[in-house]
């Protein structure tokens, strides 16, 4: 999984961090990135950071890493914090379409559809979920699907984006890997 947004140091961290964590708590094995469209600064902000922290993720050691075609490729989902970050995953690389959600627009989606089925492959439950979705979805202006990007506010607009991000991860974990079919390894 590819989680994408502009400088990767706050918003896809954040949500990296919380989506590795959701899906260690469920038994999920999981490869999580993320990636930036533009670089930017190296290392989160103090106040991403903070938020983290405050949820038991320390993403102080993370490092900014520019968005490749080879991530895009490898990864089965590709998440991005807003519109712009899904368009330019997919004008990079067209093929990644059907993979490349804003993560508000995929739990949004996901919840008209239902969870993913026991035993559905994530491609099969993503290509239900995308059904009748057209690429016009990444063109325009329109915020709506956009998550909100604190840096350089304050503490409290990290802390904002964090509780957003956590909600929105646990949302479309509960979609994609549902706590009912999700069993813990054999002791």
């Amino acid at each position: 999984m590819l989680v994408v947004c502009t400088a990767n140091v706050c918003r896809s961290p954040m949500a990296q961090g919380f989506l590795a964590a959701e899906l260690a708590a469920r038994h999920v094995e999981a490869t999580v990135r993320s990636a930036g469209t533009v670089l930017g600064p190296e290392r989160p902000p103090l106040g991403a950071v903070a938020a983290m922290a405050a949820w038991g993720i320390d993403t102080s050691g993370h490092r900014a890493q520019p968005l490749e075609d080879h991530l895009l490729e490898e990864a089965d989902l590709v998440l991005g914090m807003a519109r712009a970050h899904v368009r330019e995953a997919v004008v990079r690389l067209p093929a990644v379409f059907p993979k490349t959600f804003t993560l508000k627009e995929l739990v949004r989606r996901a919840g008209a559809v239902g969870p993913r089925r026991p035993q559905e492959p994530v491609d099969a439950w993503l290509a239900r979920v995308g059904t009748g979705r057209g690429r016009q979805v990444i063109v325009g202006r329109s915020d709506d699907d956009d998550v909100a990007d604190p840096i350089g506010g304050p503490p409290a607009a990290y802390r904002a984006t964090a509780s957003e991000l956590h909600d929105l991860i646990v949302t479309l974990c509960d979609f994609a890997w549902p706590q009912a079919w999700v069993r813990a390894p054999e002791a």
